[in-house]
C-alpha cells in the first residue's frame, strides 16, 4: 500500500476505541515484540527527553519492527499549563513509516497509544509478579492511566474492590464510578495509607510535573502485595523500597543511560525483557512483596501502534 502525504490517515482515539482491541491482544502483542527484540527482529532506541526548565516535559521514542514492518516514533509533550487552556496535560502523536521504504503509513493518536501501552506493560509484569487471586487494587492517582489500568487488571484478575486516592476529588469519583459499572466495590480513601494497606495490587500514576515529594511508604504494603509504579517511583519514600523482596524495572539498557536511577541499582533483580524471556523468575511465593518500576519502553509504543494499524488494515479502513 502506498499512501500519499496529502491522504495520510489519522487514527483518532474514537476510531481506535472502535477497534475493540482486547486486553489479551494488547498484552500478547507487547510480549511478542519484547521477544522479537531479544531475537534481533525488533530494534529500539532509549527514550530521548528534553526539559526546557519551564515545567514542560518533552519526550520521544523510536522503535522498528519486522512484523508488522513498521517504524514507530512517538513525540510527547507534558505541560501543566495546558489545564488553564482547557487542554489535556499530556499530548502526543505516533508516526508510522514503512520500515523498509521509509514511506509514511499513518498518524496515530499518541494519547491513546500511551494509555494502552502503559497499562499493557503493567499487565505484562502483573501476570508474572502479582498473586493470581488478587482481589483488591489501590489506585494512587486516578486519571487517564488509572482508568486504563483498571480496565486491564479487571480483565486479568478476580477483582472485587478498588480503593482510590487522588488529589482531585472529581477524578477519584470518576474512577470509582467506572469500577462500579464493572460490578466492583469502590472506596474513596481519605489517605494514601488507607488505600494501600489492604490492597493486593497497588497502581501509582502520580503526575511527575511538578516533581512530587515522596509520600508513599512501601512498608504500608501487606505481605504478598504487588506494586506497579508508572511514575518512576518518585512518590515512594526511597528508604522504604528495600522492603520489597524483588524489584523489576522495564529496561536495564535504557536505565543505564539515565542520569538518575529510578531505584537503587542494587535493589533491581532484572528487567521486563528478562522476565518475559524467563531469565528473571516470576513470583516465587504468596508472601513476596514485588514492585515493577518503569519509565516506559519504545517497544510498547511500537506494539500498540503497530497492532492498531494492522487491525485497521484488516477491516479495510486504510485501503488507498
Amino acid at each position: 500500500m502506498t499512501i500519499k502525504a496529502e491522504s495520510l490517515p489519522y487514527l483518532s482515539a474514537e476510531f481506535l476505541d472502535s477497534l475493540a482491541i482486547s486486553t489479551s491482544a494488547v498484552v500478547d502483542e507487547i510480549e511478542r515484540q519484547i521477544i522479537g527484540q531479544r531475537r534481533g527482529e525488533v530494534w529500539c532506541a532509549p527514550k530521548a527527553v528534553v526539559l526546557p526548565g519551564d515545567d514542560r516535559y518533552i519526550m520521544a521514542t523510536l522503535a522498528v519492527a519486522t512484523e508488522p514492518r513498521v517504524l514507530a516514533t512517538k513525540s510527547l509533550v507534558v505541560n501543566p499549563r495546558n489545564s488553564g487552556r482547557g487542554l489535556a496535560t499530556l499530548n502526543s502523536l505516533v508516526t508510522l513509516l514503512d520500515a523498509e521504504t521509509g514511506l509514511p503509513l499513518a498518524l496515530v493518536d499518541g494519547n491513546w497509544v500511551t494509555s494502552k501501552r502503559t497499562a499493557g506493560l503493567s499487565a505484562v509484569a502483573a501476570r508474572r509478579l502479582a498473586r493470581a487471586d488478587s482481589a483488591c487494587v489501590a489506585f494512587i492517582g486516578c486519571g487517564v492511566q488509572a482508568r486504563a489500568h483498571l480496565e486491564v487488571l479487571a480483565d486479568l484478575f478476580p477483582l472485587q474492590e478498588i480503593r482510590a486516592f487522588a488529589r482531585s476529588k472529581a477524578s477519584g469519583e470518576a474512577l470509582c464510578r467506572m469500577a462500579e459499572t464493572r460490578g466492583l466495590t469502590a472506596v474513596a480513601s481519605d489517605t494514601a495509607k488507607a488505600a494501600v494497606e489492604p490492597a493486593d495490587i497497588v497502581v501509582t500514576t502520580v503526575t511527575l510535573i511538578p516533581e512530587p515529594a515522596p509520600f508513599l511508604d512501601a512498608r504500608w504494603l501487606q505481605t504478598g502485595a504487588f506494586a506497579t509504579m508508572t511514575d518512576l517511583a518518585l512518590p515512594w519514600v526511597p528508604e522504604s523500597m528495600a522492603i520489597f523482596d524483588r524489584i523489576v524495572i522495564d529496561d536495564l539498557a535504557q536505565e543505564a543511560q539515565m542520569s538518575k536511577p529510578m531505584v537503587r541499582p542494587e535493589l533491581v533483580a532484572g528487567d521486563l525483557t528478562g522476565l518475559v524471556g524467563g531469565d528473571v523468575p516470576g513470583r516465587q511465593g504468596a508472601r513476596e512483596r514485588i514492585a515493577f518500576v518503569f519509565r516506559g519502553m519504545a517497544v510498547g509504543d511500537l506494539a500498540i501502534a503497530g497492532l492498531a494499524f494492522a487491525r485497521a488494515k484488516a477491516i479495510g479502513a486504510l485501503d488507498a
